[in-house]
């Protein structure tokens, strides 16, 4: 089935890419509009436009000029469209045909009102590191211009640079470089005014009805939420003005039976007769108002067997089942994940080898580490892995393809699963493919992106296959040329890689996933095994990639707050606000970050932050929801970012409080599931001694159960006991804190808490007295407080 995949969202100006699955590169493909919106340019029977090229307008296009097309075909050789681009130029729904070797499918797009605002970013030409005599062009550098140098232009303005931009609410970070070298800009922060993103979480309820010929209603609630203020900027939206849209999935179902699906929904809620849903559909529901949300999606099932106690009938006889399509793994719903940069951790003697990883592999069950994610092991010239020259055999220095197996069978035996690292934005230049393209061979002229030469910012003598092209790259990555997801040759051949290492490891994650298009990473999550974790890296991290796609994502904002904290620019209390901007930007669930304080690619925090703050930056990580990452080497008291694992002269106290945050986490089913909140109890937390601006407190509480088909839910479960209530200090001294009576024992630390009056240190002396006002605790890093 070369389908397209589920219905797709957007935003006027806001392009997105349209694809067949599991595509024929030998196959020829079509697309043509069946409806568009009435004040579009597009109309009935119109294919992409034939004069359009370059790269489809988007909603982060830094010009305030209209798309230079509505439907564009990808960049690509072909007489055919396999891939086109669509870049709404109304609110609306558009439907189009797509015309495949096995039949004519359906995809619709719901383009929803532009969401970018005009503004200015202006920088005083005496803030670029470079004398202005010598500045004779600069670069507008973000992550809006997909992270491309050279192409954003600003102007000068008298003493200024002046950047004209169309881009949606938000503080975003940009840098403007100096004749295009990143490493002499000036950053800012390019503030618009407005709401976050809604989120939406949908409850499912088969409704019994009293008539003997009738199977009941299936009916799905939206629950709506809208963004929360988090400052002046970023504020929150208004939630009488959201509104959900129900799309029926046109894989499912007639074009006739989705019209007639979706035309019950009444607001918030969508009510069907069971007899009028297809044996299996899946229904998405967008949030909107001001801005719309990542959607939420469901599948039903009817009939298919005997209803079971508690179960209603469809009108097969069978049971109605809710689900999640694509479910997290259970075992990846909150690991401890710990990342290793293969080339450096057997040490400052010893050649990393896979045999020397699996060597060490009682360490990592010892650590109580869940996950080990491996950065690259494939074929590469570098020592980082991330420059891919075979992607079907592993690098020659670590080992055969048996030694890697025999490690993740080494994991598997200790309880740890194996995370790949996928690397398939690009590959090296090295890689025979890129040679073969840059060479003019005609099987390969597709394979790779191409842009205009003036964009060059490398001083590469590029081989040029049109007037004046070049690769397409990000940054100055000059060594690792863009794929091209234009190309069914291309999409064929990386999903044949997904496939081929998807029954060998546990997960993937995903390298520069911002720069893979969403419909692919969609088709990834749908062709997978269902116990197989993705996890994306998106700088700054994006909603959108968890709307069927990843189950697990960076979190950008944790991590740059947590860095703000540790070099003392903001208070403890930071830590709320950073939350508070996951929400703002369209995260309904907390649990679905990875909570990091360094990686591969970022300096210690030891050695900018000191040993102290990187303490209770960890415990942070640790007692948040989500899943915490140990970037190997943090524990052990490294300081440079890819040195070799200090095992002969590391830090064992550091090693011994990542293991017992390990140990806790694990013990503690509220530290890995429940809620957090920041009023209540933890708000009546008092600095008594100590920097008050270091310290923060939070409270873990039971998740909430509505008892709902699509959560699984039951009211009766009490989610995990007591709420546990954490104070971190991030200062070098200890601090004393005052903390409600209720609080009987510091479940990380010995247990000690004092009375009121800090006269008594018996912990079994009444300290759980609910009558007592407060009680004082002493912090060093990290208290866990029940």
């Amino acid at each position: 089935m070369y389908e397209p995949g589920p219905p797709r969202t957007t935003s006027v100006g806001e392009s997105v890419e349209l694809a067949p699955r599991s595509p024929d590169p030998d196959g020829t493909y079509r697309w043509t509009v069946r409806d568009a919106p009435a004040d579009s340019d597009l109309a009935a029977g119109d294919g992409p436009d034939p004069e359009a090229t370059g790269p489809p307008s988007s909603a982060t296009a830094v010009s305030s000029a209209s798309p230079t097309a509505v439907l564009r075909a990808g960049e690509t050789s072909r007489d055919d469209d396999p891939v086109v681009h669509l870049a709404p130029d109304a609110p609306g729904t558009y439907v189009l045909a797509l015309d495949a070797p096995d039949g004519v499918h359906r995809q619709r797009v719901r383009a929803f009102p532009d969401e970018r605002r005009e503004t200015e970013i202006r920088v005083p030409a005496a803030d670029l590191p470079v004398n202005d005599a010598d500045v004779d062009r600069v670069s507008l550098l973000w992550p809006l211009g997909q992270n491309r140098l050279a192409l954003d232009r600003p102007e000068r303005d008298g003493d200024e640079w002046v950047a004209s931009v169309r881009v949606p609410p938000g503080s975003h970070g940009f840098a403007l470089a100096a004749n295009d070298d990143r490493s002499s800009a000036s950053h800012g922060v390019c503030e618009v005014p407005g709401p976050g993103r809604p989120r939406v979480s949908l409850d499912a309820t088969v409704v019994e009805t009293d008539g003997p010929e009738e199977s009941g209603r299936l009916r799905l609630t939206a629950a709506l939420d809208p963004a929360p203020a988090v400052d002046d900027v970023e504020r929150g939206g208004d939630p009488e003005a959201l509104h959900a849209t129900f799309l029926v999935d046109d894989r499912d179902a007639d074009p006739e039976t989705v019209a007639a699906i979706e035309s019950r929904a009444d607001g918030r809620t969508l009510s069907v007769p069971l007899d009028d849903l297809p044996d299996s559909v899946r229904i998405h529901a967008v949030p909107h108002g001001e801005r719309y949300g990542a959607a939420e999606t469901v599948r039903i099932e009817t009939g298919g067997g005997s209803a079971g106690e508690g179960e209603a009938a469809g009108d097969r006889g069978g049971p109605v089942a809710v689900t999640e399509p694509n479910p997290t793994p259970d075992w990846a719903e909150s690991p401890t994940i710990y990342e290793v940069f293969v080339r450096s951790f057997a040490g400052d003697t010893l050649p990393t080898t896979f045999r020397e990883i699996e060597r060490r592999v009682e360490y990592l069950e010892h650590l109580g580490v869940d996950a080990l994610w491996l950065t690259p092991v494939l074929a590469s010239p570098t020592d980082h892995g991330y420059h891919v020259t075979d992607y079907y055999d592993t690098a020659a220095d670590l080992g055969s393809r048996e030694s890697f197996e025999s490690l993740v069978d080494a994991c598997h035996d200790a309880g740890i699963r194996v995370v790949f690292d996928l690397v398939i934005n690009h590959t090296s230049r090295d890689h025979p493919a890129f040679q073969l393209h840059s060479a003019g061979v005609d099987a390969y002229a597709d394979h790779y992106r191409r842009t205009d030469a003036a964009a060059d910012v490398t001083g590469i003598d590029w081989a040029e296959l049109g007037d004046g092209d070049m690769p397409d790259y990000y940054f100055e990555w000059g060594r690792i040329p863009n794929l091209n997801y234009d190309s069914p040759a291309v999409r064929e051949w990386l999903l044949d890689a997904v496939d081929e290492w998807a029954g060998v490891v546990d997960g993937f994650r995903a390298d520069v996933a911002w720069g893979v298009p969403h419909g692919f990473w969609k088709e990834v999550a749908d062709r997978v095994p269902d116990d197989v974790l993705l996890l994306d890296e998106t700088l700054p991290h994006d909603p959108f990639y968890g709307e069927g796609e990843f189950h697990r994502h960076y979190d950008t904002s944790l991590y740059e707050t947590l860095r703000a904290v540790g070099a003392d620019e903001e208070p403890a209390d930071a830590v709320e606000t950073a939350l508070a901007r996951g929400e703002w930007l369209g995260f309904g669930d907390g649990g679905a970050q990875m909570r990091y304080v360094e990686n591969h690619d970022e300096d210690r925090y030891l050695a900018e932050h000191g040993r102290d703050a990187l303490r209770a930056a960890a415990a942070v990580t640790f007692t948040l929801p989500g899943a915490p990452m140990i970037y190997a080497g943090q524990e052990r008291g490294n300081e440079t970012y890819r040195g070799p694992i200090r095992w002969h002269d590391g830090d064992n106290d550091l090693t011994d409080f990542h293991r017992e945050l390990a140990a806790l986490r694990e013990n503690e089913r509220l530290l890995r599931d429940g809620d957090v909140a920041f009023d209540g109890r933890a708000s009546e937390v008092r600095v008594v001694e100590g920097d008050a601006e270091r310290v923060t407190a939070y409270e873990r509480t039971p998740p909430e159960a509505d008892g709902s088909e699509t959560d699984g839910g039951d009211p009766t479960d009490d989610g995990g006991g007591e709420p546990l209530l954490v104070v971190v200090n991030f200062a070098e001294e200890p601090a004393t804190v005052a903390v409600p009576g209720s609080v009987g024992a510091d479940l990380f630390g010995d247990g000690r808490v004092r009375d009121d009056a800090g006269d008594g240190d018996d912990p079994s002396a009444d300290a759980g007295d609910a009558d007592r006002d407060e009680l004082r605790v002493a912090v060093d890093s990290v208290a866990v407080l029940r």
